[in-house]
């Protein structure tokens, strides 16, 4: 049986969801937005066109749509564009079909083979995206009227597939003009041949809405041929942020990162994006979250390393003292406003520290500190920094009456090791400095806490 690709996804999209099961599996805070928007634009069979700042995950999601096809297709065994064997297009598999009958030769093609992409640049040639003649195949003998001596470009070779056009703004326009008739007429034409090729694909494409609406970068015609144009968003509440940065940073299992601070870094990307010195049509990418993550948990495994532990011996756990250096490395990841020039790194490092005080409040708001203000109390310090191993930062620190608390309110049951029990403790020094009720003092490569 022969079904379009259009109707065959949206089989597929109905059928995971009257069973319950998740259509975009990894999209993570789009469940009540997006989502529903495009399940519409799909069981109506429209081609869609994704709006939204860098690093909503735009591309994300329209991978996840390869997972609607069905698993396994049959296509004419050598065909360019994967043409059907009830339903064949092209020239050569017409004329194959029309010599062999029910002898032509058919294979089978899986799902992952069926998505195309194409990053649109403005070197995008329209050869690349719909074909060009192939001199090769003239060489061999074919005359230039003769069809088979096109070369197919991207378009046509994802036929009975998707296709996905990145940042589509980028793309000239004139060779956006080479579109319209693969998204209306469904055929395309190259060069002065009289080809009528109908393609059978979903195409989907992504752009900034700064680009897309405001520099007018996108031909008229082009906006109107799309189905359906979806906004997407960052995450909208915390713990989307959180389930983000869990899912996509990719962190060495040789090194852990505590709750706690992943809702700092959570809570400061999202400071981030809110803040007025920061440019709101660039916006902050998720990427920002995920690159914060990733460097906490490799100064760990630094710090680690520098002390000649061993993590076999120790797992490095990441600790407070870990955040602030990686302000410089995200700095590249921010548009500042023009006004904020020179000042990057001190507002980063502000809405950090605001971060982290956020964070202590939602987490140890209530606790009773006096058995580790105590140690204070009497004049006594404690310096800590980087570097400094989690042994040794507690046997300064010395015991404390309450620590359990702590880290119970922590996400921690208290079988945890010396790194869980040190990052626990700095987080708390660092939180009541920042609720003034410590003073900090730099120190070198670290900081001492005093009364």
């Amino acid at each position: 049986m022969h079904r379009g690709v259009k109707e065959e996804i949206r089989l597929n999209l109905l059928s995971r969801m009257r069973d319950g099961q998740d259509p975009f599996p990894g999209i993570i805070g789009f469940g009540e937005t997006v989502l529903p928007h495009l399940e519409r634009a799909l069981i109506a069979g429209h081609d869609v066109i994704l709006l939204g700042e860098r690093g909503q995950g735009k591309t994300r999601l329209i991978r996840t749509l390869g997972g609607l096809l069905d698993e396994w297709t049959p296509v004419v065994q050598g065909c360019e564009i994967n043409d059907h064997p009830y339903h064949p297009v092209c020239a050569r598999c017409v004329r194959l079909a029309a010599s062999l009958g029910d002898e032509l030769p058919v294979t089978w093609r899986h799902r992952s083979e069926r998505y195309g992409e194409k990053l649109a640049t403005p070197d995008t040639s329209i050869g690349d995206l719909i074909g060009d003649i192939d001199p090769v195949r003239v060489a061999e003998g074919r005359t230039l009227g003769d069809p088979e001596t096109i070369h197919y470009g991207l378009v046509p070779r994802t036929n009975r597939g998707i296709f996905s056009l990145n940042e589509l703004p980028d793309l000239a326009e004139r060779i956006q003009v080479s579109l319209l008739n693969v998204l209306e007429e469904r055929d395309i034409g190259i060069r002065g041949y009289a080809l009528r090729l109908p393609l059978d694909l979903l195409l989907v494409a992504s752009a900034n809405p700064e680009d897309y609406t405001s520099r007018g970068r996108i031909i008229t015609p082009l906006k109107d041929r799309f189905g359906a144009e979806i906004r997407t968003h960052y995450p909208l509440s915390l713990e989307s942020e959180l389930a983000l940065i869990r899912q996509e940073a990719e962190l060495p299992s040789s090194a852990e990162i505590p709750e706690h601070l992943i809702e700092v870094i959570a809570r400061f990307t999202r400071q981030v994006r809110e803040s007025p010195a920061v440019d709101a049509r660039s916006g902050v990418s998720a990427r920002f979250a995920i690159a914060c993550a990733e460097t906490v948990a490799a100064s760990a495994v630094r710090r680690s390393a520098l002390a000649g532990v061993s993590p076999d011996a120790e797992l490095p756990v990441a600790r407070v003292c870990d955040l602030p250096p990686v302000v410089g490395t995200l700095r590249g990841k921010v548009e500042f406003e023009v006004s904020e020039e020179g000042r990057e790194e001190e507002v980063l490092a502000a809405l950090l520290r605001r971060a982290t005080a956020d964070t202590f409040r939602a987490r140890l708001g209530g606790v009773d500190f006096a058995g580790l203000l105590a140690r204070f109390e009497e004049g006594g310090t404690v310096e800590t920094g980087e570097l400094l191993p989690a042994a040794e930062l507690l046997r300064r620190i010395g015991d404390v009456p309450g620590l359990a608390r702590i880290m119970e309110r922590l996400g921690m049951d208290g079988g945890e090791s010396f790194g869980h029990a040190a990052a626990a403790l700095e987080f708390a020094l660092e939180g009541l400095y920042l609720m003034r009720r410590l003073s900090k003092d730099s120190a070198g490569a670290g900081s001492v806490y005093r009364m």
